[in-house]
């Protein structure tokens, strides 16, 4: 014989629901942790640099597509990987236009001038004009 269940209130008319606003809640819990880890992670592909400081630097706030470093002992990286100037230039060549690309150097305190200015160079003769240098600001 089959057993038959029946709520002790005896209702025959209420049927399972789903709760929804406890999923709702889990959902946007979940999207807030994606978002805080993800905007966590933008800083992992740099080279860790002393920057120099400069107090008339203007903030911007867009992040240029791309981004060189050059270290205080002159090794030239692009995306953490080591590239020489000729690099820089066919890369940027590859990449995108002259008229829409933008490019940040990022280069350490102790670097020389001699290194800055090639990449510099190389990142013009890819046709390139639009270029920032990065700093920090003394007051943070």
């Amino acid at each position: 014989m089959p057993v038959q269940l029946q709520s002790s209130s005896g209702d025959e008319g209420d049927e399972a629901r789903i709760e929804i606003i406890p999923l709702i809640d889990i959902m946007f819990f979940l999207l807030a942790s994606f978002m805080l880890v993800s905007l966590s992670m933008t800083h992992l592909h740099r080279v860790p640099l002393a920057l120099p400081e400069a107090s008339t630097g203007i903030p911007d706030s867009k992040t240029p597509p791309f981004q060189i470093s050059i270290d205080a002992s002159g090794v030239t990286t692009w995306d953490r990987q080591i590239v020489t100037l000729s690099e820089i230039t066919s890369k940027l060549l590859a990449s995108a236009g002259p008229d829409e690309s933008r490019v940040l150097i990022s280069a350490d305190a102790e670097a020389r001038h001699k290194q800055v200015l090639g990449v510099l160079n190389a990142v013009r003769a890819a046709g390139i004009t639009k270029v920032s240098f990065e700093s920090k600001d003394p007051t943070r």
